[in-house]
């Protein structure tokens, strides 16, 4: 019996000897697992990869305060935008230069843009001086990104200094005498709108001799109340070549008589019945191979300009001398008016210089061509419409020298023709303009007579080569002023 008792004592001690040894085992595998879990859980692995964010680029915009003209140092804003979600910091820069393509100021510094949002920074760069002229801005964001803008400082002040030749007044004296001893012979076909016709005159031929040069213009009668009514004399810009863009039908206010003139080669004289809209089924041949810019270059007395210059002025004469009943009695000669665009600007100056017998009222040129080319070859050399290369090539088709052309075009250079006006103008300029660059726009009108309060120049910042909106209405109201 004893026996039996040691035996279940025995066992129940080995039970409890077991048990103690596998509880700690059986917690500290717990515990274990625990940790595991705990460690597992902060393996990076798990989580979610987050990425950095790939910045987009800024974008950049420029601005000048009104009309871009200042009297000292300039100033202009950078419009720096950020799209991105986080602050960026920015390298801004922007290098100033004349219209001569010489540096004179430069900006680099670093900026911190918001996220989403725009910065304007005011820049106001420093050079050693600020020379009379105009000057052209490049604006960089990080150094990829660029915006141009453009500024002036007292253009009234730049110097275009008169280049005139000996003979120049005697040039132009016996080419309005040659154009007098011209019969005009106006004749006038009806166009598909009632009161405006086609009228084509004579007019003085390519050099000192031959036969009168046909051209073409658009006639406006004004309103026949037995009244004389001022007029317009308008004149086209530069004509593409050979003539190929569609050819619209002008209009005018009948208060006024119109004329819209051709110069020979150009607009009318070089379209076919099918790209012209004025109904008149016959076609007109344009009589050149070559640029008009080009034509008989080298030869003053039979250069295109010299002719085309005179078409203007037989324009006005046309006017004045018509027997026609839808001319004579009608016009008002003491108020005649001329205005233009480019090639029309320089025109409009040729017409109000060359008019000898009738005096031009007003002039409205618009970013006229044909200014101080001694400085326009060099401002715009790699743009300008392509006519400074044309120069380039006839001067080396004739063997000349830089000197001998010069000599050559200073007699068709409107800073010299403008010597001889004093009759009010209201112009206007693009800065942005690389066709017909500010500083040669403003020669003419800067070496004009005409007194300081007739003249108006009005300065477009973010224009080229164009005219503002509304530009006909702004310069009827200047010619309003002086009839």
């Amino acid at each position: 019996m004893r026996r039996f008792i040691s035996e279940i004592l025995a066992v129940f001690a080995a039970l409890s000897l077991l048990a103690a040894c596998t509880k700690p085992d059986d917690q500290g595998q717990e515990q274990n697992q625990e940790q595991n879990q705990e460690q597992n859980q902060d393996k990076p692995e798990d989580k979610p990869e987050q990425k950095p964010e790939v910045l987009k680029d800024l974008t950049l915009s420029a601005s000048v305060e009104g009309d871009g003209i200042f009297d000292g140092s300039p100033s202009y804003t950078m419009h720096v935008t950020n799209p991105n979600t986080i602050e960026v910091e920015a390298r801004i820069q922007s290098r100033v230069s004349t219209d001569f393509k010489k540096d004179v100021a430069m900006v680099d510094f670093m900026e911190k843009i918001p996220a989403n949002g725009t910065k304007d920074i005011v820049i106001t760069p420093e050079a050693e001086s600020w020379s009379p002229g105009f000057y052209k801005v490049n604006c960089y964001v990080d150094g990829t990104t660029r915006v141009g803008l453009a500024f002036g400082i007292r253009p009234f002040e730049i110097v275009s200094a008169p280049d005139k030749q000996a003979d120049f007044d005697d040039f132009w004296a016996a080419a309005y005498n040659q154009l007098k001893a011209i019969d005009m012979n106006p004749g006038f076909i009806p166009t598909k709108s009632a009161g405006t016709y086609m009228v084509s005159m004579q007019s003085i031929p390519d050099g000192l001799e031959g036969d009168p040069m046909v051209i073409r213009c658009y006639y406006k009668e004004p309103a026949n109340d037995g009244k004389k009514h001022p007029a317009i004399v308008h004149y086209y810009g530069y004509d593409d070549f050979p003539g190929t863009t569609f050819l619209y039908l002008p209009s005018g206010s009948t208060d006024y008589a119109h004329l819209w003139v051709s110069a020979r080669g150009q607009r009318i004289n070089a379209r076919a019945a099918s790209l012209r809209a004025d109904g008149i089924e016959e076609d007109y041949v344009n009589p050149y191979d070559k640029q008009w810019f080009t034509v008989n270059f080298g030869d003053k007395n039979s250069y295109y300009y010299r002719g085309a210059y005179m078409d203007c002025v037989q324009g006005i004469r046309f006017l004045a001398l018509c027997e026609d009943e839808k001319v004579k009695g009608r016009i008002d000669m003491n108020n005649v008016f001329v205005e233009g665009m480019s090639q029309g600007g320089a025109f409009s100056y040729a017409a109000a210089a060359l008019s000898m017998e009738y005096p031009v009222k007003a002039i409205a040129p618009g970013v006229a061509f044909m200014g101080d080319f001694p400085d326009y070859f060099v401002i715009a050399s790699g743009s300008g419409g392509g006519f400074p290369s044309m120069a380039k090539q006839c001067k080396a088709a004739l063997g000349w020298d830089d000197a001998k052309m010069y000599e050559f075009m200073s007699y068709f250079d409107t800073k010299n023709l403008a010597t001889l006006i004093s009759c009010p103008i209201f112009a206007n300029i693009g800065l942005m303009d690389d066709v017909c660059p500010p500083h040669t726009n403003i020669a003419p009108y800067n070496n004009a007579l005409t007194p300081a309060s007739d003249k108006q120049m009005t300065f477009y910042p973010k224009m080229g080569h164009d005219v503002p909106s509304g530009w006909e209405s702004k310069y009827k109201a200047f010619f309003q002023k002086y009839q």
